[in-house]
């Protein structure tokens, strides 16, 4: 029998790591702007081709390499950062992997430009699917110019799989993002399809926030610095105000490199929890400094997961931090009589006399329960008079409703119905509507709630195109992210067709109008929520991309949690409910209601 285990060629092993370390464009800006970062870059450029399908180039201002150098950044396990195993827990610079380059030229077309400061001529090299093609002198700049074409041209399987070109786009904006945050003093910019997205200049870290974010998130900071002999934590959270549904921008930095840590995202939201609404989170921007061999990044093949030696008591400086940062907005500023401006007070003289005390007139006798004294007992009376004997006639629509209450008849709420026609709701913690039905007490969702009737009602007006445009006294300029305006192109005609009225141009996108009917949401905030729930579809069918716009305008108009609502409300509420399609979830799957059954409360009672 002959063996069967055989080491695989060089290119079939790129192939395997590309598949762990290249998974879309965005990996690859990403990968080749670290390096750039890493190079002492002062300026990086990246521009994009189709989304990176047809072309990814990022050109930076660092060291160069030399022609050696050149060639052997594309071997396997080749780094200018490890010399032995312990170093990994030492490093404080990104590209350490030895496995990008040759990832990205397993599976791309690459050409490099690249020259030192000490070279007169720089080294021009070309590959292709791993395969080495040229490497000649050439005329450039410092630095390196990496141009990556057609992405996965030899692995038509994985092509096949990338989604639409907006959403590779808003994942390289995102990739992106994550770089420019933690370097505020390298300048940046990114080109999509020649059309300029960032152009970032050098700066401070609060501005370089505000510049990816807009101008509006410059409100929103609260500053957080707190240094222990453990770690450094500074960085900024968002006011109580700045709290969303969806969307929030919340990123977590360690030495320089993005992570995800659900555990210290636990920790800012418990800060917040009795403060902002339930299910809004605030935005923040944390950056940890601690030492390198304190924390592990290799848990997880994108680095993106990092492992604290000390995260319990990280947890708790965090925490602190958070709520002092939140404490000092909060707190109350002293008035100061010695600024220009004071108010006058008037000095009191003496005219000489006495003072006499003032007389205030009341009628002993006076009694708010008597008929005969109390004009609003005989206002209440007339009132009572003028009622006629058979009013329950002015309201028809109370059979309607008994008829309807039959909707609550579904399997395994067989018997739900109002017990009977004249319901006083309880509105509990501003969140639930509890109200008693035949079967014993139904709990209802006041959000999950409205947000199914509204949907239902805008889903009916878009199916009809029933849509009109409110058109705002005032046009609002809106402060939007690069990501933002991508998701505005890619659903433009849509939001057009739903009613919104708006004109981008370079100076930035100006809201004229708002589908009319939508009440009690701030204009620029219907927007931004409805470009939120945009970002994250996949765009394609019209009919899914309208229920998704959709969802976002309900969303954003539905009552909102905290809200206190008078029984006519809650009546109205769950009336309209009753009349939904589908009165058990909402559009995104959730349970809107549910009854807890007269037998188990009894049980619990005993």
């Amino acid at each position: 029998m002959s063996d069967v285990i055989q080491l695989l060629p060089d290119s079939v092993a790129n192939q395997i790591a590309a598949g762990e370390v290249i998974q879309r464009p965005a990996s690859v800006v990403k990968e080749l702007v670290e390096n750039a970062v890493d190079a002492g870059a002062k300026n990086i450029h990246v521009s994009v081709i189709d989304a990176g399908r047809t072309t990814i180039q990022v050109v930076d201002d660092g060291v160069g390499m030399s022609g050696t150098d050149a060639r052997l950044a594309f071997e396997r396990h080749a780094t200018s950062k490890i010399r032995q195993a312990d170093d990994l827990f030492a490093l404080r610079t990104m590209g350490f992997r030895g496995e990008a380059l040759p990832s990205i030229a397993a599976v791309a077309q690459v050409e490099l430009r690249t020259r030192r400061a000490e070279d007169e001529l720089g080294t021009l090299l070309n590959i292709s699917g791993s395969r080495f093609l040229g490497q000649e002198p050439v005329a450039t700049p410092q630095g390196s110019n990496f141009k990556v074409e057609n992405l996965f041209f030899n692995v038509p399987a994985r092509r096949k799989f990338l989604k639409s070109n907006a959403t590779e786009l808003s994942n390289v904006l995102m990739a992106y993002e994550r770089i420019v945050l933690v370097n505020p003093d390298i300048s940046f910019t990114l080109h999509s399809n020649n059309s300029e997205l960032m152009n970032l200049p050098a700066t401070g870290l609060r501005q370089r926030i505000v510049d990816v974010f807009g101008k509006r998130t410059n409100q929103e900071l609260l500053p957080v610095e707190v240094e222990t002999d453990m770690c450094r934590i500074y960085g900024y959270v968002g006011k109580p105000e700045a709290a969303r549904k969806k969307g929030a921008q919340q990123f977590f930095f360690v030495n320089g490199r993005y992570m995800r840590h659900p555990y210290f995202n636990k920790a800012i939201q418990t800060v917040f929890e009795r403060i902002v609404p339930q299910g809004e989170q605030v935005p923040y921007f944390i950056y940890f400094e601690v030492e390198p061999a304190d924390i592990d990044v290799n848990i997880h093949p994108t680095k993106t997961e990092i492992k604290f030696e000390n995260e319990q008591a990280i947890w708790q400086i965090l925490s602190a931090a958070i709520r002092d940062a939140v404490g000092r907005f909060n707190e109350v500023p002293t008035i100061d009589f010695d600024t220009i401006g004071r108010p006058d007070i008037p000095v009191y003289h003496e005219q000489g006399g006495t003072t006499k005390m003032p007389n205030v007139n009341v009628n002993p006798s006076y009694n708010p329960f008597s008929g005969t004294n109390s004009s609003y007992s005989q206002t209440r009376l007339s009132h009572k008079k003028d009622i006629p004997e058979q009013w329950e006639q002015l309201f028809p629509e109370m059979e309607e409703r008994k008829q309807d209450l039959s909707l609550f008849e579904q399997p395994g709420n067989e018997g739900d119905v109002l017990s009977d026609k004249s319901t006083n709701h309880y509105q509990y913690k501003g969140r639930y509507i509890m109200t008693a039905v035949k079967s014993g007490l139904m709990v209802i969702d006041q959000h999950r709630a409205h947000l199914r009737i509204l949907y239902e009602e805008y889903m009916d007006r878009t199916r009809h195109h029933h849509w009109t445009t409110q058109k705002l006294l005032f046009p609002e300029q809106l402060s939007l992210s690069a990501a933002d305006r991508v998701a505005l192109h890619a659903v433009e005609l849509e939001l057009r067709n739903l009613g919104f009225d708006f004109n981008d141009s370079d100076e930035g996108v100006v809201l004229r109008g708002i589908p009319a009917g939508i009440d009690d949401v701030a204009p620029d905030t219907l927007m931004t929520d409805v470009l939120v729930q945009a970002a994250s579809l996949e765009h394609g069918a019209t009919e899914r991309m309208q229920e998704t716009l959709v969802l976002g305008m309900a969303r954003s108009a539905a009552i909102p949690y905290g809200q206190v609502l008078s029984n006519d409300e809650m009546d109205h509420l769950v009336n309209g409910l009753l009349k939904c399609a589908d009165v058990n979830l909402t559009p995104d799957g959730k349970s809107i209601h549910f009854v807890l059954q007269q037998q188990e409360i009894e049980k619990m009672l005993g």
